[in-house]
């Protein structure tokens, strides 16, 4: 219960953006956030940057930050380039050397791998964002601008009550900037979306509670079981003991499409061929808090909000994770398909009131012409007692394609 953990991203491939899983604790107290680097780079920590390409997991994992300090004593390794510098102690001249052979070669592969993600992310935002462009090629700024902006947003599926939200907040930010040409007023609606966009931007936090659970619901063909996957793949690259309950019971290929990501990720599951996902929850969550695993992640069935008795289970199996272990699930997660447009934010505000949702992971953003939804969900989060966050939206089928939310950066993918 004393360490939280911030889930953002593993692997080399979007360190920037994407600092998977840092441990909370310690945090803002000197000691860098991947303390752990791995045992050739000893006192590494003012230098902390180049280090996420490579040993994010593993930095991580690594139980024992500050311990490590003294123990790489054997670093005849730095010699080339600082061992002339300090005549001092061995150790603070082996310190300096991996610093400076690692700030050359690490920095780029993440800025690249961070670079091509956003390419994904504008290529697949390209339909929706094109048109709302197009406004801004004329000469000058009039009624005739905003009217097409309206018509564009309202293609975009932003709905609207968040169009007329952005519009009126548009003009405001016109009047006081005195914006005289189109291109300004596009720069000015990339802060209002920006700014609109921000309280959905949140980390998924694991660590609290040992085990933390993960309750994961959407209508069928959202993506919700490969989106488990993908978060699976995440948790236990970084150094995380996950277990996975099959609790989708209804669907024929469900179980088998866990199963291979559970083998794939090396993760246990619990399943039962045929029996009641409540039933398999419970004892995943009492599997899991037995077995010492960090996340229990529960796959369930795909619904529709419309079918009232599926609904009422999915109720039913909040409940009974609730009696396996007290505060549980401690999230409620919802994938949606960011192809449906308004139609996602009616699922969304069905299973909120269903099961009251702790946030929502976007999926199948690649291609659609239908990414203003988001400002409409932004704006129905507004109006809830707390904002519904957006911890992931994904762009493709790769397990990379799976990424952080960030406000700015989806306003700036969508209009440019």
């Amino acid at each position: 219960m004393g360490k939280g953990l911030i889930v953002g991203s593993t692997g080399a491939y979007n360190a920037a953006m994407f600092s998977f899983i840092k441990k909370k604790l310690g945090w803002g107290q000197g000691s860098t956030e991947p303390a752990a680097p791995q045992s050739s780079t000893p006192a590494a920590e003012p230098a902390s940057p180049p280090q996420p390409p490579q040993a994010v997991a593993t930095t991580t994992v690594a139980p024992a930050s500050s311990p490590a300090v003294p123990a790489p004593v054997v670093a005849p390794i730095p010699t080339p380039t600082p061992a002339s510098q300090p005549p001092q102690p061995s150790q603070a001249s082996a310190a300096p050397a991996p610093v400076t052979a690692a700030s050359p070669s690490a920095p780029p592969a993440p800025a690249v791998e961070r670079r091509s993600w956003l390419d994904k992310l504008r290529q697949g935002l390209r339909k929706t964002g094109s048109s709302i462009a197009q406004v801004f090629t004329g000469t000058q700024i009039d009624d005739a601008l905003y009217e097409e902006l309206e018509s564009a947003l309202l293609m975009a599926d932003a709905g609207v009550a968040a169009t007329e939200f952005l519009l009126q907040d548009l003009k405001k930010r016109v009047k006081d900037s005195k914006a005289t040409a189109p291109e300004q007023v596009k720069g000015l609606l990339i802060d209002a979306i920006t700014e609109l966009l921000t309280p959905l931007e949140k980390p998924l936090e694991v660590g609290h509670h040992t085990p933390t659970v993960i309750m994961v619901a959407g209508v069928n063909g959202a993506g919700k079981t490969t989106t488990i996957g993908k978060l699976t793949r995440h948790l236990a690259d970084a150094g995380q003991r996950v277990l996975l309950a099959a609790a989708d019971t209804f669907r024929a290929a469900a179980r088998e499409q866990l199963l291979v990501w559970a083998d794939r990720n090396h993760v246990e599951i619990v399943s039962q061929e045929g029996g009641d996902p409540a039933a398999v929850t419970f004892d995943a969550v009492q599997a899991g808090r037995a077995r010492g695993c960090d996340v229990v992640i529960a796959d369930t069935a795909g619904r529709l909000a419309t079918q009232l008795h599926l609904m009422d289970e999915l109720r039913k199996v909040k409940r009974v994770i609730g009696k396996a272990m007290e505060s549980a699930p401690h999230e409620v997660l919802l994938v949606v398909d960011g192809n449906t447009g308004q139609n996602a934010l009616s699922q969304v505000k069905a299973f909120d009131e269903a099961i009251g949702l702790t946030g929502l992971v976007v999926t199948k953003l690649d291609g659609t012409a239908k990414g203003g939804v988001l400002a409409a969900i932004a704006l129905w989060s507004q109006q809830r007692h707390s904002a519904v966050p957006v911890y992931f939206i994904g762009v493709g089928e790769k397990l990379e394609d799976l990424q952080t939310f960030n406000a700015r950066e989806f306003a700036q993918a969508l209009l440019t």
